[in-house]
């Protein structure tokens, strides 16, 4: 089963884990320290540059916090959507498409 936590309790994790307080990490990406928390709790949304630079700070994985961060905004945007499987299906097959159009 995949890990379903928020980007935000992902971010908690990493800083909990590595024992930082929570303001030394507001300070390294340059947030004022309710931001961190509301994002830590998903209050407020991240963006792919927090993403990046928590990636370096923790020396995390990369490509799995930015997975957790592109499925929280899917999940935001189309969790009220009663056909949400058609809308992720339809999406899955156009970017096939527009891959396979890219190579040729």
């Amino acid at each position: 089963m995949e890990n379903l936590e928020s980007t935000g309790a992902k971010i908690r994790k990493l800083r909990e884990d590595a024992g930082m307080p929570l303001r030394k990490l507001a300070a390294l990406l340059e947030l004022d320290q309710s931001t961190l928390s509301k994002i830590e709790r998903n209050e407020r949304k991240s963006n792919i540059q927090l993403i990046e630079k928590v990636s370096d700070i923790f020396n995390a994985d990369k490509k799995e916090l930015l997975v957790s961060f592109y499925s929280d905004v899917i999940c935001y945007e189309i969790q009220e959507e009663d056909e949400f499987y058609k809308i992720l299906h339809l999406a899955e097959a156009k970017i096939e498409y527009k891959r396979t159009k890219h190579k040729d």
